[in-house]
């Protein structure tokens, strides 16, 4: 089995639990390859979420926590290397051009110490679109104006925004793993983007741009523990996806060791439903030397025999050594 995506309590103020019990709850129930992926840092202090302020986290501190991980994920990749592929990532940031800026500068300053990214967005106008339905809300009320009343046209720039925040991203990092693409419908699972022609014509320009690049879209199994029938993405989106030509690998997005695995046993439903036959997984490349290859070199194999694991991640008894 394999996951792309992975938080813990020690470097993510709502996430749970230690990076090596994360590590070891993957090995535990017989994950292959295993994403550890921090957020990178903010860099204003408007973006701190409250958590952050309530336990006087400050943005120095989030610069601090992200050298920290690195140098912890990289000691984990080389302690548990005979029981499991540890790939060394970053989830991304897109509030402001700041960001973008910054995250250039990050991956000069951690020059191979990253494998690979996973491209994702969470804010749009500047403003959290996953944090909480009222945040949500704040976020659709941005885009109201004079010439902008009814919900159906807000909603229609929101998305638009979203994809178009995403293209820059893309575009600008070529990240190997494309982030619960369609996050901004977290909170409207029903909605269809097909119903707002400019926002779907941003998402199909999306979708064709990290193909040509040769990304991988995330099955992200977190979408059902936020209530949605189908993982992130919808499997509306997925028919876009599979029409382009695009391929997929898996994520658990787990935000701490109870949530590795979690919910990856509705995959399978939900891989047939969307018409999904492949699955893919990066892998480290290794030189001629043996040497395993900075972050562009990461590449993505197709999985064979996924149809067929155990359980699909229920947990099974596996000897775990330090």
């Amino acid at each position: 089995m394999h996951s792309h995506h992975s938080h813990s309590g020690q470097f993510c103020a709502h996430a749970k639990g230690n990076l090596e019990d994360v590590v070891r709850e993957a090995i535990a129930q017989g994950f292959v390859v295993y994403g550890l992926t921090e957020h990178v840092p903010r860099y204003r202090d408007v973006d701190l979420y409250p958590e952050e302020r309530d336990l006087w986290i400050s943005i120095d501190d989030l610069e601090e926590r992200f050298r920290s991980f690195l140098h912890e994920a990289w000691r984990l990749k080389a302690q548990y290397a005979s029981q499991i592929t540890l790939l060394v990532g970053l989830e991304t940031e897109s509030i402001s051009p700041i960001d973008l800026e910054q995250l250039d500068a990050l991956l000069e300053r951690h020059a191979g110490q990253i494998d690979y990214i996973v491209g994702s967005v969470h804010h749009v106008n500047e403003i959290p679109i996953d944090f909480d339905f009222a945040t949500y809300e704040r976020c659709l009320d941005s885009f109201t104006s004079a010439e902008v009343t009814s919900n159906h046209e807000r909603l229609a720039r929101y998305l638009l925004e979203y994809f178009k925040s995403q293209h820059t991203l893309l575009e600008r990092f070529k990240p190997a793993v494309v982030g619960h693409f369609d996050l901004c419908r977290l909170y409207t699972p029903d909605v269809r983007i097909s119903d707002f022609p400019d926002a779907y014509a941003q998402m199909e320009a999306n979708i064709a741009l990290a193909i040509g690049y040769g990304a991988l879209f995330e099955v992200n199994a977190a979408a059902f523990r936020k209530g949605w029938e189908d993982a992130y993405p919808g499997t509306d989106v997925v028919e876009v996806i599979l029409r382009h030509g695009g391929r997929f690998c898996l994520s658990d997005d787990s935000h701490g060791p109870h949530a590795v695995g979690l919910n990856y046993h509705r995959i399978p439903a939900y891989l047939a439903r969307a018409g999904v036959t492949e699955l893919w997984a990066l892998q480290p490349a290794i030189s001629s030397e043996g040497d395993v290859q900075p972050r562009s070199s990461v590449h993505a194999m197709q999985v064979t025999d996924w149809q067929s694991w155990p359980s699909w991640a229920l947990n099974r008894p596996v000897t775990v050594t330090a």
